[in-house]
């Protein structure tokens, strides 16, 4: 599933080669971090955020019986962890 994300990701920004996945495997869920270049995060959440809500759509319908989720992490949030 963590292939499937990358490559749709990838798909969508300017710095392919930036995208991170970090993915947090839980008994009943999967949550997957995303990190993209700065200049990208606009093209992945998309016009008021369409293309984040289909990216998590397709990850959930692709997880089965498990719940995925995915959190896009900008820039500033990742510091503060």
């Amino acid at each position: 599933m963590e292939a499937l994300l990358r490559q749709m990701v990838k798909g969508l920004v300017k710095s392919p080669e930036a995208v991170q996945i970090h993915a947090v495997e839980g008994e009943a869920s999967m949550v997957y971090e995303l990190t993209v270049a700065p200049t990208d995060l606009e093209s992945v959440k998309g016009p008021q955020g369409d293309t984040l809500r289909a990216l998590r759509t397709v990850l959930s319908a692709s997880a089965g019986d498990r719940r995925a989720v995915l959190e896009l992490i900008e820039p500033g949030e990742a510091e503060a962890e």
